[in-house]
């Protein structure tokens, strides 16, 4: 073969080779545009079978994180329950709770459930009187008397022996206004004139009533898909108001108002931030009507720290008002996750015991330090401040 006709095959082998190479390349490229969709797969719904409660999506988010290991300023936590009386968190070793405090900067810690006679002695014996200025602790009312005939006049004597014994504060669970009835089956409203006389004397001896009524709005609601907090009622169902059988969250509200109102020398730290922080705007009203009120936002971070706009000008313009509070018992992270919400910019990061109570994220607020340090501390020790200046902080008169 002569040489110009082999070059003529190699030309025609070459291009055939070619011809045949963007075929496939073509071929491969309509198979792939064909697997590379833009609408749902028809049997999407039925392939999402993921339970609930095994989702837990890693965000992809690459954002600043700053880490506080201790409070900028140091803490009074007004909202607490480590080895309460009623046994509402696991009990710790009182040690373990003096380090977690001190890794943190946690000056004092209130523990609120002191309950009453000698379980809150045991209280006082166990946790105040072995570290002076840690710890303070509030009694409680004996529901179980409601409808005794003097019941006023013992639950002011029974106060009366408690702050004796060292106790600084009352504080009233949600079961008043939800569940504590007479014998006749009665609901006890939050605004029962028996606990009159209570009231007035907490004013007269300079203690405050730590008070939770109500719950999130969520929980006067149906268990449904439509609601933000289903996987916690989900865990709780007990938590759930909704129904006739229950009164109204705004009724009950109210109520308390009305007690506020009628006791102006009382001081009332209406717990979680008055119990409706989905709501700023009615917080604010409140602050505004009652200044004998104020609030902490124990196990609210997750509410106010989706808000952070709102809740940072709330925050700031009510400074003198709100005090530190946490209600998620007793650990290093825990405070620093509260820290970090406070006092940084960060976004979207988890609250403290997420998903527990829905399946969103938090931003930091990035607080003034005089702001700061009022809701760490300065607030709280004007609240207890006719204690501040001896050691009878918590040692008791007993």
């Amino acid at each position: 073969m002569s040489l110009s006709k082999s070059i003529t095959v190699l030309f025609f082998i070459f291009t055939v080779t070619a011809f045949a190479g963007a075929q496939t390349t073509d071929q491969y490229s309509a198979q792939t545009s064909a697997q590379i969709g833009y609408k749902s797969a028809k049997d999407a719904d039925q392939r999402k079978t993921l339970l609930l409660k095994d989702f837990h999506p890693v965000s992809m988010l690459h954002a600043p994180v700053h880490k506080i290991d201790q409070a900028k300023y140091y803490v009074i936590d007004v909202h607490n329950h480590v080895n309460d009386a009623m046994g509402i968190e696991d009990s710790m070793p009182p040690q373990r709770v003096i380090e977690v405090m001190d890794n943190t900067n946690v000056k004092t810690v209130v523990i609120l459930t002191g309950m009453w006679g000698e379980k809150l002695q045991k209280v006082l014996d166990t946790m105040v009187k072995p570290y002076p200025g840690r710890f303070i602790v509030f009694t409680q009312m004996d529901w179980s008397k409601i409808d005794d005939p003097n019941f006023s006049q013992e639950m002011v004597a029974q106060l009366d022996d408690a702050v004796g014994r060292g106790a600084r504060g009352l504080k009233v669970l949600k079961d008043f206004g939800l569940g504590v009835k007479d014998k006749t089956g009665k609901l006890i409203t939050v605004d029962d004139p028996r606990m009159d006389p209570v009231w007035e004397e907490c004013g007269r001896l300079g203690i405050p009533v730590s008070i939770h009524v109500t719950d999130p709005e969520a929980f006067f609601h149906p268990i449904d898909n439509t609601n933000e907090r289903y996987e916690e009622l989900t865990d709780h169902p007990d938590w759930s108001f909704y129904g006739p059988q229950f009164p109204s969250k705004v009724s009950i509200l109210e109520a308390r108002d009305r007690v506020i109102a009628r006791h102006p020398r009382t001081t009332f730290v209406a717990l979680h931030l008055a119990n409706w922080p989905e709501n700023l705007d009615y917080v604010s009203g409140e602050l505004d009507k009652y200044p004998n009120m104020m609030v902490e936002f124990g196990a609210r971070q997750a509410e106010l720290g989706r808000q952070p706009r709102r809740a940072r000008d709330f925050f700031i313009k009510y400074q003198d008002r709100i005090m530190f509070g946490t209600d998620n018992g007793m650990a290093e992270e825990m405070y620093r996750n509260h820290f970090r919400w406070l006092e940084t910019g960060d976004e979207y990061f988890d609250y403290w015991s997420y998903p527990g109570q829905g399946r969103w994220k938090i931003y930091g607020m990035e607080l003034p330090d005089p702001v700061l340090e009022k809701i760490y501390h300065l607030n709280a020790e004007r609240l207890f401040r006719q204690f501040n200046s001896s050691a009878k902080l918590q040692m008791g008169a007993k």
